[in-house]
């Protein structure tokens, strides 16, 4: 597929790997920024990312790799970021060239801890990027099914349209169903929020509690994510779509959900901490949870699965109480 924009993702973990993997599908050349030097040797001699989705191999030259973010952005027209939420605000800080004038894409499902926005608004806010020139590519869709070359699904989310079907052309394959949408904030919160829940669906496993009872947690999830949205930036969406209900499904079932392993390492009696360093990957659920709890103080929306997961993270309750009491709390 012939394309006149040069892409560039930034981000060395695993979805980030993938969507590198799935942009090689179609494009001659991508440009990815990594800030492990040792990585980006191994994938030059290797083939493959030695940290991540190792079983997926690269063919270097479609690859433009360096670890000097604003070299990778500077020779990009459009710049996909696919960093853990807790570290956008530092990467962003090295850049010392304007983002102005080039289309941004986020891959990142959670909120800039520094400022309290999702990463678009934070895109507009503080680099003065236009609404219209900001997407969200959204699931649902695992990093190691890709890897695989599962049926997947994303959701690219543009208020312009073309921008859009633009980036879900090029990331579109046998494998790779793309899907569009102008819902760019219900989007980010949706893509935010589900990952709340799947700690919160990895809480009750660990606990011991059954499938009856992660069907009705998962039930009262998606509308608790329906009243926090509309709250959040109201207009017309079908809250049962991919973007939403099965991104949070996904996400709350999966082996491959770090958020639900790391909740069920909480129900099964990790502290938050060791729970943390036991894992090789970041938990974005937990960076969301004291966001979303803070923005839902200002809105009011009726969240007892956000709250209790607030109380398990942040106000170091006992999950088994707090779980006791959330169950009375679902239908």
């Amino acid at each position: 597929m012939e394309t006149t924009k040069k892409y560039a993702v930034i981000g060395g973990g695993s979805w980030a790997t993938a969507i590198v993997k799935m942009l090689c599908e179609n494009l001659d050349e991508v440009g990815w920024y990594m800030r492990s030097v040792y990585a980006i040797e191994h994938i030059k001699r290797n083939d493959h990312n030695p940290n991540y989705l190792s079983s997926v191999e690269f063919n270097p030259k479609q690859l433009l790799l360096s670890d000097d973010i604003n070299e990778v952005v500077d020779r990009a027209d459009v710049c996909i970021f696919a960093v853990p939420s807790a570290f956008v605000y530092g990467a962003l800080e090295e850049l010392t060239i304007p983002l102005k004038g080039k289309i941004i894409f986020s891959a990142i499902k959670g909120i800039v801890p520094e400022t309290g926005l999702i990463v678009g608004e934070h895109f507009n806010e503080h680099h003065n990027i236009a609404f219209e020139d900001i997407g969200v590519i959204t699931g649902p869709c695992h990093a190691e099914e890709v890897a695989l070359e599962r049926l997947s699904y994303l959701t690219i989310a543009c208020a312009d349209s073309e921008k859009a079907d633009m980036l879900a052309n090029v990331m579109s394959s046998d494998y790779i169903n793309c899907k569009t949408s102008d819902d760019i904030i219900g989007t980010e919160y949706a893509a935010m929020l589900k990952n709340i829940y799947a700690i919160a669906a990895g809480i009750a496993h660990g606990l011991g509690y059954g499938d009856n009872f992660q069907s009705v947690l998962m039930s009262n999830a998606i509308r608790e994510m329906k009243r926090f949205i509309k709250k959040v930036h109201k207009m017309k969406r079908n809250i049962n779509d991919s973007a939403y209900l099965g991104d949070l499904l996904v996400t709350g079932y999966s082996v491959f959900s770090r958020n639900r392993l790391f909740g069920n390492m909480l129900g099964k009696g990790y502290t938050v901490r060791s729970a943390q360093l036991e894992m090789s990957m970041v938990a974005e659920g937990y960076y969301a949870t004291k966001s979303a709890y803070k923005i839902n103080q200002e809105h009011g929306a009726r969240t007892p699965i956000l709250d209790a997961v607030y109380s398990i993270l942040y106000e170091n309750k006992n999950p088994k109480k707090v779980f006791k009491k959330l169950a009375d709390k679902l239908d």
